[in-house]
């Protein structure tokens, strides 16, 4: 954690009070050993950063005396549409998204996205929120992505996507593409990265068809997790 993310709800009546209980007051006393009268990096969530004096931090809570001052990070101009992974993955893949500044997230459904995925808990909106702060922690923003979930293909394709493309490039990432991944590009960019078994012929033929350029990241096959960092810093870094 670099950065303790507040609750707007959170706040006392001032505005410059606040208590924590749970995780966060665990994490700054035995991880970040901090004591009275000691300054931590805070912010609200969807709001502004800054610091927070200690008062207070035993066993129970964690009172701190804030000051923000400062608009959290910008985000990346980078819409990221990712088939469902399986959960453990798709859980940690929520924090990386997060801390890379990604501004939103499409998470959908491919030819080879197992049908359980989408029973799973962890794509309930409270789970999602979690992963995704506890990215944000790491990366000392404030401002969550958006995120959406969109099941099935088809409609995807035909009625979701063409609209939101506009004004973008918009690159699938697949392992055998003959193009290599842009470097350092100007610009709105949209990524669709798919599940680990690749898209099957006929998506990429569809997506193309809407004007996605099909590119890869040389001749190795990886998978989705280290993907998605690979592909945000060969395009923006």
């Amino acid at each position: 954690m670099n950065c303790l993310l507040i609750e707007e709800g959170e706040l006392g009546p001032d505005g410059n009070r606040v208590r924590i209980t749970g995780r966060r007051r665990h994490h700054v006393e035995t991880i970040l050993r901090c004591e009275v009268g000691e300054r931590i990096r805070v912010g609200v969530i969807g709001g502004r950063l800054g610091h927070g004096r200690i008062l207070r931090i035993d066993t129970h809570v964690l009172d701190l005396e804030i000051e923000l001052g400062r608009d959290s990070v910008p985000k990346r101009p980078l819409h990221l549409i990712l088939a469902l992974p399986r959960p453990p993955v798709f859980r940690r893949l929520l924090s990386t998204v997060a801390s890379l500044g990604v501004e939103k997230l499409w998470v959908v459904g491919t030819a080879r996205t197992e049908r359980n995925f989408w029973q799973s808990h962890v794509v309930e909106a409270e789970e999602v929120r979690e992963c995704l702060l506890l990215g944000l922690e790491q990366a000392s923003d404030s401002i969550l992505p958006e995120v959406e979930f969109h099941r099935y293909f088809d409609s995807l394709v035909s009625e979701f996507l063409p609209e939101k493309l506009a004004g973008r490039r918009a690159l699938l990432a697949h392992p055998s593409a003959k193009q290599r991944c842009p470097h350092a590009v100007d610009g709105p960019v949209s990524v669709f990265v798919g599940p680990e078994g690749g898209f099957v012929d006929s998506e990429v033929e569809r997506l193309e068809t809407i004007g996605f350029e099909v590119v890869g990241l040389g001749p190795r096959v990886l998978r989705v997790e280290p993907i998605i960092p690979l592909l945000v810093g060969r395009l923006f870094d």
